[in-house]
């Protein structure tokens, strides 16, 4: 299973990883937009599905979905909304299936499930860039992933997950 591994001591804050999320994630992508450039940091509807946490030691560390082995937040959720993929072991989110209760929020230990800032109707979590990023070959990365300048992020094939 591909997961997002990262290597926080070359994370330098730059939040290329945040402008990539937002901008493959962002609401008028089909309108044929869809470059950095004219992205618009102050609509609400723009947001990642990750952070970059800043330290008390002024050390950078990103925070994304591990996809876990066993996840809370897919054991949390009531309405099925939540499911592990058997084949790729990605957790995504069915937007017709949820009751907007926010069990998932309230029971990821990382704190990578949270609501819209706009409507709180939707959960907002990574979803690995499926179906957004082009083909879906082997050779895909989600698009944090392509956009970090220090290779502090890269996928990787692990065994089974996290935690």
């Amino acid at each position: 299973m591909k997961r997002i591994l990262i290597d926080k001591d070359k994370c330098e804050g730059c939040k290329n990883c945040t402008f990539a999320c937002m901008n493959a994630h962002r609401p008028d992508r089909e309108a044929g937009k869809g470059s950095f450039y004219d992205l618009d940091l102050s609509d609400p509807r723009n947001e990642a599905r990750h952070a970059i946490v800043n330290t008390v030691k002024g050390k950078y560390v990103p925070v994304f979905c591990r996809h876990c082995a066993v996840p809370d937040c897919v054991q949390a959720c009531m309405s099925g909304a939540l499911k592990k993929d058997p084949v790729t072991g990605h957790v995504q989110w069915d937007e017709k299936r949820c009751g907007t209760c926010f069990m998932c929020v309230m029971s990821c230990p990382y704190g990578n499930c949270k609501p819209d800032r706009v409507t709180h109707s939707k959960v907002l979590k990574c979803d690995f860039c499926k179906g957004l990023t082009g083909t879906e070959d082997d050779e895909e990365k989600p698009s944090c992933v392509d956009s970090c300048p220090t290779k502090a992020l890269h996928v990787e094939e692990v065994d089974g997950g996290y935690a």
